[in-house]
């Protein structure tokens, strides 16, 4: 019997991450720049970076990060790894 239902669950949780995943697309976007641009920095570029101001698009979506828990999680959820370990390399964070 449940070598007959293990399929269709799995099946099941693939069509959720599929969903999950194209909830947000504007977010799906900025997070790729986000991390595109943590990849593509230099460890100088980003210590001075950290004092500059916002730009209004990133006050934008830091808004709507607030606004929406979920959405944050995804946001963080996705940039986490790759911003992480490039603030390391950095000396950004301990």
């Amino acid at each position: 019997m449940s070598r007959r239902v293990l399929p269709f669950v799995a099946a099941a949780g693939l069509m959720l991450a599929g969903v999950a995943a194209a909830q947000y697309p504007f977010l799906d976007m900025m997070a790729d720049r986000v991390v595109q641009k943590y990849q593509g920095s230099t460890c100088e570029q980003l210590w001075e970076a950290r004092g500059k101001p916002k730009s209004e698009r990133e006050q934008e979506l830091i808004q709507m990060l607030r606004g929406d828990p979920q959405m944050r999680t995804a946001f963080i959820n996705k940039i986490a790894a790759p911003v992480a370990n490039k603030m390391f390399e950095c000396g950004l964070i301990p």
